[in-house]
């Protein structure tokens, strides 16, 4: 779970603080940086998996995909930031394995990771490419401390259960700025030698190459790391059936949505009946019939002969409709359902414009699933409970008027100034009385802003020559007093 985002240098992206709870929606309009802010986020993610030069190719630009690594600084009438960073606070899972199946137990569960990353203009490592780390560490947040740190609402169980462990030395992962080095520290006290790494060195970070028995609680914050992902659900996608071997879990694109749904519907490692009658399916049902009135089942079928799962709907009058024929919402929402059920599912789910292709009617719905789908931190949880944390972004009104005002942050672009010149950067606010205001994380919202998104200002067109006068729906008289009572009264 990721608790607190600061990013400096990163596209538009210049001293951006986010705090972050289990739900949180990022409201703006569209070109203020909201993407960038979850570009930010899957590019942590990378580091923690691939090599500098993988990751940054893997973070998309305008057109979708980034093919000049140096646009990903930041730009002022191109003179480029000389370096990005990164800090993130974050709960990480007790337990877990390595790449090898190696058990890893975390020595605390509530560390900070920082990392800096500058683009090298010259071309004496043309092997390592133009990236070169210049910082990483990776230290715990103290369980005395932890108050000042989690801020969200959360219960005194909840906090038990999720923020454990002590450890004597600050640091798994720290620098040595004279040296010029990152050392990994044993992670079970002062018995062994920190391990130097030359920074200029390195083709990737230290904490993607670690493993559960030389830093356990580092390579549980790298599995962390690699769970943060963007959903993306491509409709082509959603309804292609899948064959037997395809994995049990549902890709970033949507992809796999039958196999996700059988792999749930298992028991005891056996393939469930096909029919409505396991938990499961019930269970996907109900929740797509808070969408879609007309839903009696959902199922997979398993054809033997071809080999393939295809998920099916039934509706009311029994007849059922395969993914291919279903619209585009109804097999987004099918996809969120899966999620939601899924007890394995875990970590930072970010998810741009959820509304897109649901009824305004149901868009309440929908978003009770992400909810859902996150963490509920003021309830009781088992130790070890995965942590399933969701973040949207959007421009629509009726998702903001929807969504409870503490899981707000709005998006706009406000002006700065350094040594390159003027420009205009991400800036991230909050409503009044909210636990980030009470807390004085951020500045607060103006009300004009916020009404702006909630409340349209009428305007009645004018006749313009031989072209008649107009009215939008929003101006008929019939329908103002129930969009506007004060202005009827």
């Amino acid at each position: 779970m990721l608790t607190r985002l600061k990013v400096n240098g990163f596209k538009n992206l210049v001293d951006v603080e986010a705090w972050f709870g289990p739900f949180t929606c990022i409201a703006g309009a569209n070109g203020v940086g909201k993407s960038n802010l979850f570009d930010a986020i899957l590019f942590l993610s990378a580091l923690a998996d691939k090599p500098l030069m993988q990751a940054a190719m893997s973070v998309r630009d305008e057109a979708g995909r980034t093919g000049d690594i140096r646009s990903l600084f930041h730009d002022v009438g191109g003179q480029y930031s000389a370096t990005m960073s990164f800090e993130a606070d974050m709960i990480i899972p007790e337990q877990g394995l390595d790449d090898l199946g190696q058990e890893a137990n975390a020595s605390a569960t509530f560390v900070r990771y920082s990392v800096a990353v500058r683009y090298r203009d010259d071309d004496s490592r043309p092997s390592l490419g133009p990236l070169e780390l210049t910082r990483e560490e990776l230290s715990y947040i103290k369980r005395g401390e932890t108050s000042k740190h989690l801020l969200f609402p959360s219960s005194e169980t909840w906090r038990e259960a999720t923020i454990r462990g002590r450890r004597w030395v600050p640091h798994y992962i720290s620098t040595d700025d004279v040296k010029g080095v990152i050392r990994v520290h044993q992670d079970k006290g002062s018995g062994g030698k920190a391990r130097e790494l030359l920074a200029a060195s390195l083709p990737r970070t230290a904490l993607s190459a670690t493993n559960a028995a030389e830093s356990p609680t580092a390579m549980l914050a790298r599995r962390e790391m690699q769970s943060w992902r963007l959903l993306q659900m491509e409709p082509s996608a959603l309804r292609q059936p899948d064959e037997f071997t395809a994995p049990g879990r549902l890709a970033d694109n949507g992809a796999h949505l039958p196999a996700a749904l059988y792999h749930l519907a298992r028991e005891n490692g056996h393939p469930a009946p096909a029919n409505d009658s396991t938990a499961a399916y019930a269970r996907i049902a109900n929740s797509l019939a808070t969408l879609i009135d007309d839903v009696r089942s959902v199922r997979v079928d398993r054809d033997e002969k071809r080999e393939l799962l295809t998920l099916f709907v039934t509706g009311g009058d029994g007849t059922s409709h395969p993914a291919r024929a279903l619209s585009d919402g109804t097999l987004r929402f099918l996809a969120l359902s899966v999620l939601a059920a899924d007890p394995t599912a875990h970590g930072v789910l970010c998810l741009e414009e959820p509304e897109n292709g649901i009824h305004p009617e149901r868009i309440p719905a929908m978003l009770e699933l992400l909810r859902e789908i996150a963490s509920d931190a003021t309830a009781t949880v088992e130790t070890g409970s995965p942590l399933r944390q969701v973040i949207v972004n959007t421009h629509s009104p009726a998702v903001v008027a929807q969504v409870p005002d503490d899981t707000l942050l709005v998006a706009e672009l406000v002006d700065q100034e350094d040594e390159r010149g003027r420009f205009r950067s991400l800036a991230l606010r909050c409503l009044d009385g909210t636990w980030r205001d009470r807390q004085a994380l951020v500045e607060t919202v103006s009300r004009g802003t916020v009404l702006s998104y909630l409340n349209p200002v009428p305007h009645q067109q004018e006749s313009d020559g031989d072209r008649p006068a107009t009215t939008r729906v929003i101006d008929r008289s019939d329908l103002q007093p129930y969009l506007f009572p004060e202005m009827a009264s």
